[in-house]
């Protein structure tokens, strides 16, 4: 009887426990996933807050429903900046928020979670993302970087030798990432994405039209007109409506998609010059003849931006292929790192950004 009671016991404190989770927070979205139940977290990684008492508000997609329309009192802020935290306490209440979502009913820990981390993130904020997710009571959390679990969640293997190169194309971030043999030969990251093309249009139209618009606007902008390539249709046009610089009223404009292809295209050249090309020329001979053979592999959710595989294949010369579900690329690979234990022990091992929070191994 008592064994069957400290069973009962042990099952019922179970029944609290998440066991692992998969955390991809982003300078646009949070997307978590947990083992057995799948991505059960997509949500903007926003937090409203009351510029007087600091209180939070809403986050996630409670947040975006009031951006660009929040009450006096009431600011909506992205605490992850360029891939890293850039508000602390912020940060912290929205992973808490979100880890919480993710358990569900009546969970209350985690016993170990995988979070990815960006290539060039320096020790203060790296340790600022393991204090954010300690807060949120996970036992273990593990960084991995990126690149390296965006190439899992393509379909890389470890056991693979030959080299292959993933771009993982985000909203604040871009990293290339070379993996052979489940291991990063090379890597590049810079604080560009695809919202700087959104911030390219914003400002064209102030400059250029007059019309002070909003993120949202410039984000509609992107996804209906703008390109990396010269459009099929320059005359498709839509209209807009914002502020009038001058006058300082409400006003609207028509613009076209002839018009806002230079914007965005100049953007994606600098992308591609700065981050991508210089990769691609550091590469070992025999690196780069795998490279030439395999092409490259597009993740984030700036990968589906129209017309950047198009662009990317006529600058490099290579094959280029758009990873199933591009955006959940980095949480797959994350989650495939539990299924394949050794994976995730070696990975740990080997790799500088491999840190565990808690003393004991994964």
């Amino acid at each position: 009887m008592s064994k069957t009671s400290a069973f009962l016991g042990l099952g019922a404190l179970q029944n609290l426990v998440t066991d692992s989770m998969a955390i991809d927070m982003g300078s646009a979205s949070t997307i978590i996933s947990v083992r057995g139940r799948g991505v059960v977290v997509d949500e903007p990684s926003l937090v409203a807050v009351n510029t007087v008492s600091r209180e939070v508000i809403a986050i996630g997609s409670e947040a975006r429903q009031m951006y660009g329309r929040e009450a006096r009192d009431v600011s909506v802020i992205a605490p992850m900046h360029h891939g890293v935290v850039a508000d602390f306490e912020t940060t912290r209440k929205m992973l808490t928020h979100f880890v919480s979502k993710a358990r569900g009913g009546i969970s209350h820990f985690s016993r170990r979670a995988l979070m990815s981390i960006f290539t060039d993130v320096t020790p203060v904020e790296q340790r600022a993302l393991l204090s954010a997710a300690q807060h949120a009571h996970i036992g273990r959390v593990c960084l991995i970087e990126a690149g390296l679990a965006a190439a899992f969640g393509a379909g890389i293997r470890p056991e693979d030798r030959r080299a292959s190169t993933v771009i993982d194309l985000g909203s604040a971030t871009t990293t290339v990432a070379v993996v052979a043999g489940g291991k990063i030969v090379a890597a590049r990251a810079e604080r560009i994405g695809s919202w700087d093309i959104n911030a390219a249009i914003i400002n064209h139209v102030r400059r250029h039209r007059g019309l002070l618009i909003g993120e949202q606007t410039g984000e509609r902008l992107k996804r209906e007109l703008a390109s990396a390539v010269v459009p099929s249709d320059l005359a498709q046009a839509t209209t807009i409506k914002g502020l009038d610089v001058l006058t300082r009223t409400p006003a609207s404009i028509e613009i076209t998609a002839g018009e806002i292809y230079p914007v965005a295209q100049e953007v994606v050249r600098k992308i591609v010059d700065h981050t991508i090309t210089p990769s691609l020329t550091e590469l070992p001979p025999e690196v780069a003849a795998d490279i030439q053979d395999r092409g490259i592999i597009l993740t984030g959710g700036g990968a589906q931006f129209a017309g950047f595989d198009e662009y990317l294949r006529a600058q490099t010369k290579l094959p280029i292929q758009i990873a199933d579900e591009p955006g959940y690329a980095i949480v797959r690979g994350l989650e495939r790192m539990f299924e394949e234990p050794l994976w995730l022990r070696r990975v740990i091992r080997e790799s500088p950004m491999g840190v565990d929070l808690a003393s004991d191994s994964l």
